[in-house]
């Protein structure tokens, strides 16, 4: 018998229902007996109180998702402390960050395939582009932020053997008989598709036309015994496995080798491209967690002079003027004479198209060299 019943059992003892005093008495003994159980219920919710201190844990925290290609987690490393700490100071508030580092094209097909990236940071526009029109962000995304989205940079490099015995000091030294050349497929591989531009780029800025480009290219690709699968499968088979009498490798690895003790031997092109990495935030991802403010915060500061300092000293060209121009970085990345972009190229759409998707120009190249 539970608390009420047995109380009313006793009340029907004393007082007589039938009369109108003990009608009173019983409604006056009720309403007590509601507001005592009220009361115990009140107690009760006041010891559920660590759900309402883990909301309040839950304000005083943001969590942000950063998915990037490989190459950069050394400057992340370095700059995700800072912004952290300054975020704390303006908005004291905690950001917890979560981090992925990989090939580009992976990273991208994992964002597509639902890993919930908040701040994207790949190796070309192109792999933004496919996150782009899978709707996850919004289009005019390079409008967002400085620099058309483009946060780090670098060019292309031809890394040669000790000595460079076979004298290989441009792109036009890469088509002669007695060279072989480690790359990457560019079907496969977004640096591979950087060297394929630097090549083409590099006749083009120089007055050849369609047939003239496409005749060196060809001879060029003759010349790879095997195309990787990837930018790490390339530097493996030339450094590792000795193959070949140079790679084409982005710069910034080959200087963040280089200030980590290792030996290397490389020239840079006078005629190169800009090898751009865009940042975007993922729209739909920052929406449904609700942290848009500080990822877009975030990307912001990626172009302040104090992050460009760390990426420029992990191997990335500056993007940030002041930085590019000062003391520290001036000599260490030298000017190129003449450098090409993508846009000149058509923008990435097009130079998918053109040279990449089924049946394009390097297929046709890949068919000749067979024969």
């Amino acid at each position: 018998m539970n608390l009420w019943q047995q109380l009313r059992k006793r009340l029907q003892l004393r007082f007589n229902p039938n009369s109108l005093k003990g009608f009173v008495s019983l409604v006056l003994v009720g309403t007590v007996l509601s507001l005592s159980l009220a009361a115990c219920s009140g107690t009760n919710t006041s010891n559920s109180s660590p759900s309402a201190s883990n909301d309040t844990e839950k304000k005083q925290n943001a969590e942000l998702t950063l998915v990037s290609f490989a190459v950069t987690k050394a400057a992340h490393a370095a700059i995700i402390p800072k912004f952290v700490e300054k975020w704390q100071k303006e908005h004291n508030q905690t950001v917890v960050f979560k981090q992925s580092y990989g090939g580009s094209g992976s990273q991208t097909r994992a964002v597509v395939d639902g890993l919930e990236a908040d701040v994207v940071h790949l190796a070309l526009a192109l792999d933004t582009r496919k996150i782009e029109k899978a709707g996850l962000i919004q289009s005019g995304w390079e409008k967002k932020f400085p620099n058309n989205g483009i946060v780090t940079k670098s060019v292309a490099a031809l890394v040669t053997r000790e000595g460079n015995p076979k004298g290989i000091k441009n792109w036009a030294d890469l088509a002669k008989d007695n060279v072989k050349l480690i790359t990457a497929d560019p079907k496969t591989s977004g640096v591979a598709r950087w060297n394929f531009l630097a090549l083409w780029n590099s006749v083009i800025k120089t007055g050849g036309d369609e047939a003239k480009v496409t005749e060196f290219v060809t001879k060029v690709y003759k010349n790879v015994p095997v195309l990787t699968k990837d930018a790490r499968e390339a530097t493996d088979a030339f450094f590792k496995q000795g193959q070949g009498d140079a790679l084409i490798n982005y710069e910034n690895e080959i200087v963040l080798a280089r200030d980590k003790g290792e030996k290397t031997n490389y020239v840079l092109p006078d005629v190169n491209i800009s090898i751009d990495n865009p940042i975007a935030v993922v729209d739909k991802n920052v929406d449904k967690h609700g942290n848009r403010e500080v990822a877009e915060a975030f990307v912001k500061y990626l172009f302040t002079p104090e992050a460009q300092q760390e990426f420029a000293k992990v191997g990335f060209r500056p993007v940030d003027e002041t930085v590019a121009k000062s003391k520290e970085f001036a000599e260490k990345y030298p000017q190129i004479k003449t450098l090409g972009t993508v846009q000149e190229l058509g923008g990435w759409d097009a130079v998918q198209k053109k040279f990449f998707d089924d049946g394009a120009i390097f297929d046709q190249i890949q068919a000749k060299n067979r024969r």
